[in-house]
């Protein structure tokens, strides 16, 4: 059996805060369901580039970890995520600018 799941706007609330106390400029592109909608994280390193990560869950393990959904051109990126909110408009996007890469999406209490 797994624990609490946290709201989805509780874990953006989370992720943009640690996000600003690390300066990694951040931002809330699209709004989804405060309780239970999806949230998909952009990284931009501004070279014209960018990667969406995605929450995935093993039904076998309970564990969730980020994965990569797409990777690329920023306008592909950007259109992925536009098909992906045109199914799901309960979906939640967020943006991460840094040129070093960082999204911090690896660290403990984001999986």
């Amino acid at each position: 059996m797994s624990g609490p799941r946290l709201t989805a706007d509780f874990w953006v609330a989370a992720y943009l805060a640690r996000l600003r106390g690390a300066d990694i400029p951040v931002f809330i592109v699209a709004r989804g369901d405060a309780t239970a909608g999806a949230v998909l994280v952009k990284q931009s390193p501004l070279d014209g580039t960018a990667t969406l990560y995605q929450r995935s869950f093993d039904p076998m393990t309970g564990a969730r970890e980020w994965m990569v959904l797409t990777e690329g051109a920023e306008a592909e990126v950007d259109a992925a995520i536009t098909r992906q909110r045109s199914f799901d408009p309960d979906l939640w996007v967020i943006e991460v600018e840094d040129r070093a890469g960082r999204h911090l999406l690896d660290e403990p209490g984001l999986d």
